[in-house]
């Protein structure tokens, strides 16, 4: 069952930009995402879009939860996946969240993220 679904869209210059200040660098990404950016930079940008897209699919904005609770990753194909830390974590318990899609695409200028949150009965 869908529990929430998110997206957001964000220019890609505007946070690789953002992300020559180390300090927003490692207040908004984990060290395995910093990792990943540092390889490419635009990677920062979708990303971010997955953060606030997760953000949105709890229904809460940023009120509740910080970026850096939200981790992005990709598996060996590419595919990113969401992992969940500190209080976002414990909102996904809470409101039942058992899985979190992801979908990131982007252009030149723009990152997009679609996110959504599923509880599946065992």
């Amino acid at each position: 069952m869908i529990t929430g679904i998110g997206v957001d869209l964000i220019e890609v210059e505007r946070v690789v930009k953002a992300c020559q200040k180390e300090a927003f660098l490692t207040r908004l990404y984990t060290v395995h995402e910093i990792e990943i950016i540092r390889k490419d930079m635009n990677k920062a940008a979708g990303n971010f879009a997955v953060k606030e897209a997760v953000a949105k699919m709890f229904g809460t904005g940023f009120r509740k939860i910080r970026p850096i609770e939200i981790e992005v990753l990709r598996n060996p194909e590419g595919k990113p996946y969401v992992n969940l830390h500190g209080e976002a974590a414990r909102l996904a318990d809470q409101q039942g969240i058992t899985d979190i899609h992801v979908s990131i695409t982007n252009t030149k200028e723009f990152a997009n993220a679609f996110v959504v949150g599923e509880h599946r009965d065992n």
